[in-house]
């Protein structure tokens, strides 16, 4: 397949080294394609010539890689065949030693996951997401105030991390000076120790998650021993599912709640920009008519899709896309591959504010397992743009992107932008 002669040189090789390497030699967990946003030419690879796709590499073991929305969707709405529990190897592609896994819901089966995600949704009932829009656009508009003008910035530091870090001090009720420590979880959580400079080892990585565990417990016991409130860290501990978990399973539901609270919302405020940026036409449209705001935000989450996969383990022998799994097998979910499948969302690989399905997108998930703060992400993400279009008839992306090298995490450390005027 040739690629378009129009594609910048770099962007062309990496295209036509996608399409020319052997399929057994395609490997998309590599965080390089991920940081150097070049693995979207291997999955669309993938998706045309072998959608589910077994792959093996020493660090992974073997494993299959579903990558077209339909497949992913059959996965992921199938917990009874697909299953996420940790006991089983969790979500994560890499199978840690069982004394090392994490506990959280996500990474449960039915009973148990449905009684501890109960523990924690109502933070995300309707009366109370409308209770917390007053303060959640407050604060994006002093944020927004505080930019300089006329003098490049990092929107990723400035913007995207210092919004979502006070929205999860407020869910969790967090000593508001001490915010950026949750940020700092959340990338420990996430990193990959010695490889992205977050953490240079497992052991450095096991001691701050130690912290964040004796940080929370502190709170826990003033709060289990007080009425309840309305915070995280109180539904829990009240919560009969959840008030006698064990201290690996509340630094699970911890870090699932920090890193669920922070990665969509962050990326998705730092890629929304940056799509725009990218894409002048769709800027062009939304000042003209900011009501499509309504629809640029679930197609800046498609568009983004902070969270590339998620994992399942097989718990007996099915057939999927045509490929016999077997009990026992791993299988990858890439989301998103799935949100630039053509066969599914019409023009996928464009970038469309005004699309009549907007939020026909993998990114929250599916089944039992959806993004449960899906809404709430969503209101942020609206706020912001409102708010946006009010105050700056421009913003300059003054240089390059620099991504997260990451295949779990989609996202960005920085950006360099600028306001005139």
């Amino acid at each position: 397949m040739q690629p378009p002669a129009t594609l910048p040189d770099a962007v062309r090789l990496a295209r036509e080294d996608a399409f020319a390497v052997p399929l057994d030699q395609i490997d998309v967990t590599k965080p390089r394609l991920f940081q150097n946003d070049s693995v979207g030419h291997y999955f669309e690879r993938l998706r045309r010539d072998d959608p589910v796709h077994w792959h093996h590499n020493d660090f992974y073991g073997g494993f299959w890689s579903v990558t077209r929305y339909q497949d992913i969707m059959a996965v992921d709405t199938n917990h009874a065949v697909y299953s996420s529990d940790w006991t089983h190897g969790g979500i994560s592609l890499f199978d840690a030693p069982m004394d090392e896994r994490l506990q959280m819901f996500i990474a449960m089966d039915p009973p148990k996951h449905d009684e501890q995600r109960k523990a924690v949704s109502p933070i995300v009932a309707p009366v109370n997401l409308a209770s917390m829009e007053a303060t959640i656009r407050q604060r994006t508009a002093r944020v927004l105030d505080g930019l300089p003008r006329n003098e490049p910035f990092d929107w990723v530091q400035r913007v995207s991390i210092e919004l979502t870090t006070q929205m999860l001090a407020t869910l969790f009720d967090f000593p508001f000076d001490d915010r950026h420590k949750l940020t700092r979880w959340s990338d420990v959580a996430t990193s990959i120790p010695g490889l992205d400079h977050i953490v240079e080892s497992m052991e450095a990585r096991s001691v701050e998650l130690g912290e964040c565990l004796a940080y929370f417990t502190r709170l826990w016991n003033e709060r289990v021993n007080a009425p309840p409130r309305g915070d995280l860290v109180s539904m829990l501990a009240h919560a009969p599912a959840t008030r006698h978990m064990s201290p690996q399973e509340f630094l699970g539901n911890l870090l699932l709640l920090i890193v669920g609270g922070n990665d969509t919302t962050r990326n998705s405020m730092t890629g929304g920009l940056l799509a725009l940026h990218q894409h002048p036409a769709q800027m062009a449209k939304l000042r003209a008519n900011p009501a499509l705001i309504d629809s640029l935000v679930p197609e800046i989450i498609r568009w983004q899709t902070p969270l590339a996969h998620m994992r399942r383990t097989a718990l007996a022998d099915a057939e999927l896309g045509g490929k016999p799994i077997k009990k026992g097998d791993k299988v990858v979910m890439w989301y998103l591959s799935g949100n630039r499948d053509e066969t599914a969302i019409e023009h996928a690989n464009d970038f469309i504010i005004d699309r009549a399905r907007p939020r026909q997108h993998l990114s929250f998930g599916f089944g039992i397992h959806r993004c449960v703060g899906n809404r709430l992400a969503e209101m942020q993400l609206k706020i912001l743009w409102e708010e946006i279009l009010q105050r700056f008839p421009a913003i300059e992306v003054v240089g390059e992107p620099r991504r997260t090298l990451s295949n779990f995490v989609r996202g960005f450390t920085h950006l360099p932008v600028r306001l005139p005027g």
